[in-house]
């Protein structure tokens, strides 16, 4: 509704600094703008494109999808070229930034193979969301406005008529499955830090979409109710069909410890009843982060 969007109350200026003011004006603009409108509707479209389907169903892939995987595939291969250093310090390995050089370097030209030559000028525009969806390379952490590029980017080669309504699935299934893939495999090689982490507060270290888009996959499901993503056997059984499991699987190969302790916000979103209020709740969290 409209109050919820509304920017909070200012009080009374003297009693909040000048910054703090700023942001919030800005947060006001930002919610207003055709851009948020357009970001948030097509992340909105997405859940609503893969709503009770499972990664593993049977949907259209286009040729700008298949350049997308390509493209990935080429980030995946870039890390087997670029290995580890031996460091002192356990987080944040300086590789990272050689691989990112490259990434860097051949932005541009990567982009060019996805997008037809008639567009070829919006290539530069395009291939700065990329660059920004992998990560900082001075400070050798990921976080979920990294992911938040990636979309933009996807939103972009939609806006540029590259990407069409009917690609929806495969946008989120083929397409940003295979970046999950690789951004994992970047944190793991690397061992990137979490960037802006709430630390237990926040509901994952690194990602937030997938489990948007993973819980409006399991709306309706026959079986599967929130309260069992916490149960390892259902996950294990379960995960190549569901972006949300797939995720928690993650979580769990990564931290050790009770899941209660290590992912608060996920354990107490297992108590809610039903896929399709976690997929509310999760958006109202989005929109406010």
């Amino acid at each position: 509704g409209a109050s919820e969007e509304a920017a909070p109350p200012l009080q009374q200026s003297f009693m909040i600094p000048k910054k703090e003011i700023n942001m919030v004006s800005d947060m006001a603009k930002w919610k207003r703008s055709q851009a948020y409108a357009d970001y948030m509707g097509f992340i909105l479209t997405l859940n609503e494109g893969v709503r009770g389907k499972k990664l593993t169903c049977e949907y259209k892939v286009s040729e700008p999808i298949e350049k997308l995987v390509a493209l990935l595939n080429t980030l995946d291969r870039w890390i087997d070229e670029t290995p580890p250093v031996d460091q002192p310090s356990r987080f944040g390995n300086k590789a990272f930034r050689t691989w990112y050089g490259k990434l860097d370097q051949e932005a541009e030209k990567l982009v060019a193979t996805v997008i037809p030559k008639h567009l070829a000028a919006a290539a530069p525009e395009v291939a700065v969301y990329l660059k920004e969806s992998v990560g900082n390379s001075t400070r050798i952490d990921y976080g979920t406005g990294h992911e938040a590029a990636f979309a933009a980017f996807l939103c972009c080669l939609c806006k540029i008529g590259v990407l069409r309504v009917d690609d929806q699935m495969a946008i989120v299934f083929k397409v940003f499955n295979r970046y999950l893939e690789v951004m994992r495999k970047l944190q793991k090689t690397y061992r990137m830090e979490p960037a802006g982490s709430q630390g237990v507060w926040g509901l994952d270290d690194f990602q937030f979409l997938p489990f948007i888009w993973g819980s409006s996959q399991l709306i309706d499901h026959p079986n599967l109710e929130p309260r069992h993503f916490v149960d390892e056997k259902v996950v294990n059984e379960n995960h190549k069909d569901f972006m949300f499991l797939e995720c928690i699987l993650f979580i769990t190969e990564m931290k050790t410890g009770p899941f209660a302790e290590h992912s608060n916000q996920l354990w107490n979103i297992s108590a809610v009843p039903s896929w399709s209020k976690v997929n509310q709740g999760l958006i109202r969290m989005y929109k406010a982060e």
